[in-house]
């Protein structure tokens, strides 16, 4: 074997730009020690080296074919620095909050068709979790659907949904929203520093979600459903006064004390002439996994009673279930799978596309 050989073969190695590996003199160290052969490919600069790895490749097995040749040994370099490059630019900063702009009046949100609230009189009644749960059936039934997580205090959508990053803003002024479970969403959470506490009064609450919904890119949505905060403030009076809102569904667990609040959220929407497009009893019933017995630990019909006394539809009763939890914390909602909740929030959403809801 002789280097001649090698080097003739070698010259049959075309380069990306023109020429091949020994016109353009890029072949060093060359030695051939029985059998074994090693050079070195050296690229005129870093910038063309990191493009070659395909031209080292297949240097190794042209000279691999070769008659005697037992292992072959090419290694990339490069002969000069790289090519300067542009210092990186970050791009805008997206400042959350402040004093909302004004508006002539209720406007729609670009490429929405129906905006829905779900809302509750008070925290703890699982509001969010049907909020995402009926996202997500929502979107496996076909439907183009958003979900804005509005409850600024305590937002918990993003981990709900799998997915915290922080959404990016390559202007600094429009929103590129999160994707998961098929649903678009966003969040005032995944804004924010973690485990920072969000200390704003209401002007800056009421541009916050004025930004949100506005500087979204949300694409062209069916539904764009908004998990409220608990109670009746200034997040539920601007969402009322300053969008086109379809209507809002009330969650309420059985019990006397949260239906005495639930009745506060609906006087709310009454006042503000939003449509309540129905309640929803969460944490109806318990069902042992052991023996399958079932209990009401808060109370039962309650919210169905409500419901018929004020004559808006009753839409659902769901009950206290392990699985729905233990998917909320891991970022797999329960409706995204298959089981008897999947398929409580599926009939929900199927309600909705019915009755013309979504």
């Amino acid at each position: 074997m002789d280097k001649k050989d090698i080097l003739r073969e070698l010259g049959r190695i075309s380069l990306p730009d023109g020429g091949d590996l020994v016109t353009r003199d890029m072949v060093r160290a060359l030695a051939v020690d029985e059998g074994r052969v090693r050079f070195v490919i050296e690229a005129p600069n870093a910038d063309m080296a990191r493009q070659m790895e395909p031209v080292r490749q297949a240097a190794e097995s042209a000279v691999a074919r070769l008659e005697g040749v037992q292992s072959v040994s090419a290694v990339l370099t490069a002969h000069g620095p790289s090519a300067p490059q542009e210092p990186k630019k970050d791009p805008p900063q997206l400042k959350i909050g402040g004093h909302p702009k004004p508006q002539a009046g209720p406007v729609a949100v670009a490429g929405v068709d129906r905006i829905i609230a779900i809302g509750s009189g008070k925290g703890g009644v699982g509001k969010s979790t049907v909020a995402t749960n009926l996202a997500v059936a929502l979107a496996r039934e076909g439907r183009r659907v958003g979900l804005l997580d509005a409850d600024i205090y305590g937002p918990s959508v993003p981990r709900m949904m799998g997915e915290e990053r922080q959404p990016k803003s390559p202007d600094g002024e429009r929103i590129e929203p999160l994707h998961a479970h098929g649903v678009t969403f966003m969040s005032i959470g995944l804004m924010l520093e973690e485990g920072k506490p969000v200390i704003w009064r209401g002007p800056m609450l009421m541009g916050a979600l004025q930004q949100m919904l506005n500087q979204t890119n949300w694409g062209e949505l069916d539904i764009l459903i908004v998990d409220l905060p608990p109670g009746t403030g200034d997040i539920q009076l601007t969402l009322s006064q300053r969008f086109h809102l379809t209507g809002a569904v009330v969650v309420s667990t059985p019990q006397d004390v949260a239906l005495l609040d639930a009745r506060k959220a609906l006087g709310m929407f009454e006042t503000l002439k939003t449509p309540v497009l129905g309640l929803i009893e969460n944490m109806s019933t318990y069902i042992c996994p052991n023996c399958g017995h079932e209990a009401h630990l808060f109370g039962h019909g309650g919210v169905a009673a409500e419901a018929e006394k004020i004559g808006v539809p009753f839409l659902a009763a769901l009950p206290i279930d392990l699985d729905t939890r233990l998917g909320g914390d891991a970022g797999q909602p329960v409706a995204s799978g298959e089981g008897p909740m999947a398929e409580g929030y599926r009939r929900l959403a199927r309600r909705f596309v019915e009755g013309g809801m979504a």
